[in-house]
C-alpha cells in the first residue's frame, strides 16, 4: 500500500489547519478534561488531513473493520488523490459559512456528523472508483449506522457540501450532488422504484433543499433552486426557483443567487 507523507502543500501555510490547531490549544486551556481528547485528534498531527483521517476512523472503528485499516485506505486514497484534501477544507468552510450554529472551524472537525458523514463518502466513493466495492459498500453500512446519513458509494458529490444535522439524508447509487450544495436533514434523493441504470436526481450547484424533501428519479434540479421543506419533487426544475408542496411546484423565485449559501428558506414573489 502507498505511504502517505503529511506534509504541506507547496511549503506553505495552511490557514484552515492553523486555525483549527489554534482553537484547539484554546479548548485545552479552558476545558483541561478534554485535553487528551484534542491531543490525540488534533495536536498530535502535522496535518489537517491527518487529523480528520484520525477522526473519522476512530469514529467508524468497529471489531469488524479496525479504525486503523480505514486510516490506512484513507491514506492511499489521499496520495491517490490529493484534492481529496481539498474537498476537506471547503466542506468546513462551507459550514462555518452557513450554519449560525458553527463558530470555530474546530466544530465540524470535531463533532458534526454530516461533515463526518461526508468525508466518510468521499473515501467510499475512492474506493468504489478502485474497484474495492465491497469495503465501498462496508463504509456506506458503517457510515450509515454511525451517522444516520445513507449515501451510495457510487454517488458523485462535490465540494462546498454542508450536510445540516444529516440525520436521515438518503442519496441513491446514480445521484449526483455538485459544489456548494446544502442539504438539511431527512432529505432523500431516491429512485421511483420503476426504473434501473441512471434513476437518480441531479443536484445542480448552488441548491437548498429544505429538510424533510423527498426528490425522486432522474431529474434535474437547476442551479442555485430552492427546494422547501417538506416537498416531493418529481419532475425537473430549472434555474433559481423555489418549488414547494406535494407534489412540488414552482411558487417563486429563489430571491438570492446563491440560495445554498444564505440559507434563506421564506417564500418570495408568486409566480
Amino acid at each position: 500500500m502507498a505511504q502517505y507523507q503529511a506534509k504541506p502543500v507547496l511549503d506553505t501555510v495552511d490557514p484552515v489547519w492553523v486555525r483549527v490547531r489554534r482553537e484547539a490549544e484554546e479548548v485545552v486551556k479552558s476545558e483541561p478534561e478534554l485535553a487528551t481528547f484534542i491531543y490525540s485528534t488534533i495536536l498530535h498531527h502535522d496535518t489537517l488531513e491527518a487529523a480528520i483521517i484520525y477522526r473519522l476512523s476512530e469514529r467508524l472503528d468497529h471489531a469488524a473493520l479496525s479504525g486503523e485499516l480505514i486510516r490506512q485506505a484513507y491514506k492511499d486514497a489521499l496520495e491517490d488523490t490529493p484534492s481529496i484534501g481539498e474537498s476537506f477544507r471547503a466542506d468546513i468552510v462551507a459550514t462555518l459559512d452557513r450554519d449560525p450554529a458553527t463558530h470555530r472551524v474546530l466544530e465540524p472537525v470535531l463533532y458534526f456528523k454530516g461533515f463526518h458523514a461526508i468525508q466518510t463518502h468521499r473515501l467510499a466513493h475512492w474506493l468504489w472508483s478502485k474497484g474495492r466495492r465491497d469495503f465501498a459498500l462496508y463504509l456506506q453500512s458503517r457510515s450509515s449506522a454511525v451517522f444516520q446519513c445513507d449515501i451510495h458509494p457510487a454517488a458523485r458529490v462535490g465540494r462546498g457540501i454542508f450536510l445540516d444535522h444529516a440525520t436521515g439524508v438518503v442519496v441513491g447509487e446514480t445521484a449526483v450532488i455538485e459544489d456548494d450544495v446544502s442539504i438539511l436533514h431527512d432529505v432523500t434523493l431516491g429512485g421511483t422504484g420503476k426504473e434501473a441504470g441512471d434513476r437518480h436526481p441531479k443536484i445542480r450547484y448552488g441548491v437548498m433543499i429544505g429538510a424533510g424533501a423527498k426528490i425522486l428519479g432522474n431529474i434535474e434540479v437547476g442551479h442555485c433552486a430552492r427546494i422547501a421543506a417538506g416537498s416531493v419533487l418529481l419532475k425537473s426544475v430549472p434555474n433559481n426557483v423555489t418549488v414547494a408542496g406535494v407534489p412540488a411546484r414552482v411558487v417563486g423565485r429563489a430571491g438570492c443567487p446563491e440560495p445554498s449559501r444564505t440559507m434563506d428558506q421564506m417564500l418570495y414573489d408568486e409566480i
